[in-house]
């Protein structure tokens, strides 16, 4: 049933894409502006990686050169931040990956399609966005992770990717360990904008800035559920281009597959959606160009999967239980899990 829907609904925007308007443009619109996409990096998860700085667990070698960053994005999306994000991200003609959340998702499905019709990647950040993941029922953290993919994926109508980040990037061994049982890649990061916390553009652009050439790079973390994100992009897109970085894009060499009986849960909330009319995008969708239009070089990378438990659980990742966790109201200007996680910029 599944591949059925999957496979219907990637015709579907398939078919919408290619009717879409053909004098647009694909190219960079703005040239002096372009930040460009340096290399883009393929990750094979069947070893369950995991990737950044901030963390007390076993991770994977840096796979970023010096000068190099990935731009990530958590929280969304929500049309009124993701959407000038975005914009921004076209003007300078780059890629993000972004972790959405799945009720957030299912919310703002037409813009989960569009965040991957303009080449982003998707991954996810559990369905509801509880800040402590260790804190929580085993059984219940599974199942924050499953609903989550569950969900982005039926939003978006279309595979995504594979890459889960913790909330509040608080890991465990055990939970590393599913997601490892999983496929799933794990990503923390290693400069922290602080824009939970940093009520201007300017503060949230200057910080990241200041962290990211003190690192000399590294994998950036934002939140598209932020008006002052979206106001500071721009200055941050150019600064990173005035210091010489390059933005390396990630994608995944094989899709998540989510627990397919969730689907019949997550449908009706889908269905309630207030607006699921696809949002208007122009021409094909654009792949990932060099700051001069070129085609960037691709490499790959396949981590061995790690022992993080003597015990560890057991493959297929089939929950315990299937009873939907409750779920928050769609209006974050009052959510209460959005609390924002406070953590020392990594060294």
């Amino acid at each position: 049933m599944r591949v059925t829907r999957i496979s219907t609904a990637a015709a579907a925007l398939a078919a919408w894409i290619a009717s879409a308007s053909a004098s647009a443009a694909v190219d960079c619109p703005e040239p002096d502006k372009a930040l460009g996409v340096s290399r883009v990096l393929e990750i094979d998860t069947s070893g369950g990686p995991m990737f950044g700085s901030a963390t007390k667990r076993e991770k994977e070698p840096d796979f970023l050169a010096e000068g190099e960053v990935v731009l990530t994005f958590d929280d969304g999306p929500v049309p009124w931040v993701t959407k000038p994000i975005l914009d921004t991200l076209v003007q300078f003609c780059t890629k993000a990956t972004f972790f959405s959340v799945g009720d957030m998702a299912l919310s703002y499905p037409d813009m989960t399609k569009e965040v991957l019709a303009r080449g982003h990647t998707v991954g996810t950040h559990t369905w509801s966005h509880p800040n402590n993941l260790r804190r929580l029922d085993l059984d219940k953290a599974k199942d924050e992770i499953e609903r989550g993919f569950a969900a982005v994926a039926l939003a978006a109508g279309t595979d995504i990717a594979p890459f889960f980040r913790f909330p509040g990037l608080n890991d465990s061994d055990e939970l590393l360990s599913y997601l490892q049982s999983r496929s799933i890649a794990s990503f923390t990061v290693d400069v922290i904008s602080n824009d939970s916390y940093i009520g201007s553009a300017k503060g949230i652009a200057d910080r990241t800035l200041k962290q990211t050439i003190a690192r000399k790079g590294g994998i950036l973390l934002f939140h598209d559920l932020k008006r002052p994100t979206a106001k500071a992009l721009p200055a941050i897109l150019a600064g990173l281009k005035a210091h010489g970085f390059k933005v390396v894009h990630l994608r995944a060499k094989n899709p998540v597959v989510p627990i397919a009986t969730l689907d019949a849960e997550l449908q009706p909330i889908l269905a309630k959606a207030a607006a699921r009319n696809l949002v208007p995008f122009y021409g094909p969708t654009p792949g990932p160009r060099t700051a001069d239009g070129q085609d960037p070089a691709v490499s790959e990378l396949a981590p061995p999967a790690r022992t993080r438990l003597t015990d560890p659980m057991p493959a297929g990742g089939q929950q315990a239980s299937s009873e939907p966790l409750r779920r928050r109201p769609a209006n974050v200007r009052n959510r209460r899990h959005r609390r924002p996680h406070r953590i020392a910029p990594a060294a």
